[in-house]
């Protein structure tokens, strides 16, 4: 299903994940791909929205997870595809994550079926870093190289698994899901005086918001 949350912002709702669609100046870019087995639904998502995959100039992964990376290998969608630097390493296979509790158990079980994204794809993203018109935002926690990518101009802020929809609210990324609660804490405080304003709050699970996406983060924020 596609749903267009803005001018510009398409949410496109995967299996049990969310990925989104953000027309970009004279371009298109894809934020999360969902699991290996969304890669069609991603594609005919795409079509639904008006665009051919070949409009599509870059991937932003929020981080490396099965469900928000899977499908990245297997789009036909040839893009460079940016990851926050401190889950590279990860997502290309050059290293496995520590086993040091249920977080990274879930990544080397998981491992297998999402395979290697390929190298020379692979741009490494810093804090701070502007990729056309979106801003990194480094907030590690929930994995070490966890980013949120603000576009100011569509008024959007793309949070990853930084926090989740539940009962119409945002909470934190739960322990039993991070590598580092008390810096996911640290990371929604610094997200939150960083971010300003901004009207789309485009997690990756739950309901998306259209509207009020900032006072949503700064509510989660003010119940840490």
């Amino acid at each position: 299903m596609v749903t267009e949350l803005r001018d510009g912002v398409w949410w496109l709702d995967c299996t049990g994940v969310n990925a989104y669609l953000v027309e970009d100046g004279d371009g298109l870019t894809l934020v999360d791909v969902g699991t290996p087995f969304d890669a069609a639904r991603i594609e005919a998502g795409i079509d639904q929205a008006g665009f051919a995959r070949e409009d599509v100039d870059r991937l932003l992964v929020t981080h490396y997870d099965f469900d928000h990376v899977g499908a990245a290998a297997k789009l036909a969608v040839d893009a460079p595809i940016y990851v926050g630097r401190g889950d590279v390493a990860y997502a290309t296979g050059r290293e496995r994550p520590p086993l040091q509790g249920p977080k990274t158990l879930l990544q080397l079980l998981s491992g297998p079926f999402v395979g290697d994204l390929p190298e020379d794809r692979v741009r490494p993203v810093d804090d701070g870093d502007e990729i056309g018109g979106f801003t990194a935002v480094h907030t590690p926690g929930h994995t070490p190289g966890h980013t949120v990518y603000l576009h100011e101009d569509r008024e959007a802020a793309f949070l990853g698994d930084a926090v989740m929809e539940q009962g119409g609210s945002l909470r934190p990324s739960p322990w039993v899901v991070s590598y580092d609660t008390d810096e996911v804490h640290r990371s929604l405080r610094d997200l939150e005086t960083r971010a300003g304003d901004f009207e789309v709050a485009a997690m990756g699970h739950g309901l998306p918001f259209g509207r009020r996406g900032s006072e949503r983060l700064r509510e989660a924020v003010d119940s840490l």
